[in-house]
């Protein structure tokens, strides 16, 4: 594992650090969006304060705080593997070009000393889970890292409830940022109450409790889209349901579904979903660095 300078420095000398996924780099949105966008999301983390530390692994060096250069490497390259934790030994081994999900950058993160994580929306239970048995290993994952997690709830496609069920199953703390209802992505609401907490320094006593309890496991703090960028509930389901339909028609399956539901969403909503996606992980950004800030006090 290498990590930057700047991050080792920071969490040597107790700067607030937030990691940040590389899988919405390489397989969440076009390029060459996808460049732009991460290296906003950073400037993001930076403005309120915190040093920004995307991972990646880099011919089969895990890299904790890529560069520029090594984000625009991530986000041109071919063939780099979306990664969760099972597969980043692989990826090592065939020193191979890797995309960490939320669960591979959890792992990663916790293991390089970070305790905040902002990404867009974690993984969850499908919609078809009784056929396809597909149960994301984000949750799994946060149920194992003491990490805080800043997201805008799960992504639209999955099963929100059966998602949050799975989550309490796991003894997963889930709170909301500012709102007691569990936000949907491109919705700010899904009918789903959840405790709601009003402050970062609110968040960051829960987190030490946490760990002084010995409980273990990680806190998923939903932060819903801001308002001015939200999608009404109606409107992304019908959405879904022509892109579901799409991806059984062409036999889309397993790692491959999401990417694919994520950009059909976006041909079909002409380009909003991608606009609420780049906004929500702005927002989530600087949500995280401001509880990474109130962690270094």
């Amino acid at each position: 594992m290498r990590i930057s300078e700047e991050v080792k420095e920071a969490l040597k000398t107790k700067v607030p650090v937030v990691a940040l996924e590389s899988t919405i780099i390489s397989h969440g949105m076009p390029y060459p969006k996808n460049i732009e966008v991460a290296i906003e999301v950073e400037q993001v983390v930076r403005k309120e304060g915190g040093i920004p530390a995307t991972i990646g692994v880099i011919k089969g060096e895990i890299v904790v705080g890529l560069s520029k250069s090594e984000i625009k490497y991530i986000g041109s390259a071919k063939e780099v593997m979306k990664l969760s934790t099972r597969e980043i030994p692989i990826c090592i081994m065939r020193k191979k070009d890797g995309a960490t999900t939320v669960s591979a950058t959890s792992f990663i993160a916790e293991r390089a000393g970070i305790k905040v994580f902002a990404t867009g929306g974690v993984g969850g239970v499908h919609r078809d889970v009784f056929e396809s048995l597909d149960i994301s290993r984000d949750l799994e994952e946060l149920s194992e890292r003491s990490i805080i997690i800043v997201s805008s709830g799960v992504k639209s496609i999955l099963d929100i409830s059966k998602t949050i069920e799975y989550l309490e199953t796991k003894g997963v703390l889930v709170v909301g940022y500012k709102t007691d209802e569990f936000p949907a992505f491109y919705s700010r609401k899904s009918n789903i109450k959840i405790p709601k907490i009003n402050s970062p320094e609110a968040v960051a006593k829960i987190f030490k409790e946490k760990q002084n309890l010995l409980i273990k496991g990680g806190i998923l703090v939903a932060n819903p889209v801001p308002e001015e960028y939200e999608i009404p509930s109606p409107i992304v389901e019908k959405w879904i349901a022509l892109a579901l339909a799409d991806a059984r028609r062409q036999d889309i399956h397993g790692k491959q579904v999401t990417p694919f539901l994520l950009s059909k969403l976006v041909e079909l909503s002409n380009g909003k979903t991608l606009t609420a996606n780049v906004h929500l992980i702005k927002n989530n950004a600087k949500v995280a660095a401001l509880i990474a800030r109130e962690l270094a006090k």
